[in-house]
């Protein structure tokens, strides 16, 4: 359905504003010298719901806007993607990853800066990649799961409905996001997990939004930046594709 031409450049731009708005909002929460600074979890689940509105308004038309590996795997489950493209589509996410977090640091590049000041440092990681509120990788993988089956599953039967699928699922009626109206409804969604099911981890969901900004900040030169956690970052993405999986299974038992 679409080149891979199309594929590399949609997910690339797509997902690189996906993360430039989510790590850009986690940014002006918790940065000093940001005018949203303590704004909350509110503003950062509405925050990363509109970067899913804005990415996959971008994506959509040439890649189809998954801008997610688990996305794409769920799919490729479901018989809506093809299997050949997946890794092209990972590859591309990542890339896109990296590239919007670069961009978050760099236009936050004044306050990162200013974290210099000791006596104001704030920990870094979390405006790039999550943590759990409590370390225990059982339990924090489950919710990673849970939750990716909470964005993954619904898109899937979505599909099932006029104008929306991913990629071309069986009974989707018009591929991924049909119109406008349906961007938005999967926007909301991800608000809607961020504030029932992200209090525990941070709601990853998607592999390449953790792994490529976490890579972003073991590699740029920000001031106090703290460890980058590697020993949790197979977490978010291992708990996602499990629950991608178990997604596709369960669509795929249903019709």
């Amino acid at each position: 359905m679409y080149s891979h031409a199309d594929i590399v450049v949609g997910e690339v731009i797509g997902t690189a504003i996906l993360i430039l708005f989510g790590a850009g909002v986690c940014a002006a929460v918790t940065l000093h010298h940001s005018k949203a600074k303590g704004a909350g979890w509110v503003v950062i689940a509405f925050g990363w719901g509109m970067a899913v509105l804005a990415g996959a308004y971008t994506a959509a038309p040439l890649s189809g806007g998954h801008l997610n590996p688990a996305v794409t795997l769920g799919s490729a489950v479901a018989g809506g993607t093809e299997w050949s493209k997946v890794p092209l589509y990972v590859l591309a996410q990542m890339v896109g990853a990296v590239i919007g977090a670069v961009l978050a640091w760099a236009l936050y590049y004044a306050q990162f800066a200013a974290n210099a000041d000791q006596s104001k440092a704030q920990p870094t990681l979390g405006i790039f990649s999550t943590a759990p509120e409590i370390r225990k990788p059982a339990a924090n993988l489950m919710t990673e799961i849970i939750a990716t089956i909470g964005l993954v599953l619904p898109l899937l039967f979505f599909g099932q409905n006029k104008g929306i699928g991913i990629g071309q699922v069986p009974g989707a009626h018009a591929g991924i996001y049909g119109s406008g109206i349906n961007v938005l409804l999967v926007a909301l969604l991800v608000v809607g997990i961020g504030l029932s099911l992200g209090g525990p981890t941070g709601y990853a969901i998607n592999p390449a939004r953790d792994l490529g900004p976490r890579l972003v900040h073991a590699l740029l030169p920000i001031p106090n930046k703290g460890s980058s956690d590697w020993s949790y970052s197979w977490i978010p993405v291992a708990g996602p594709l499990i629950g991608a999986v178990l997604s596709g299974l369960v669509y795929n038992a249903a019709f």
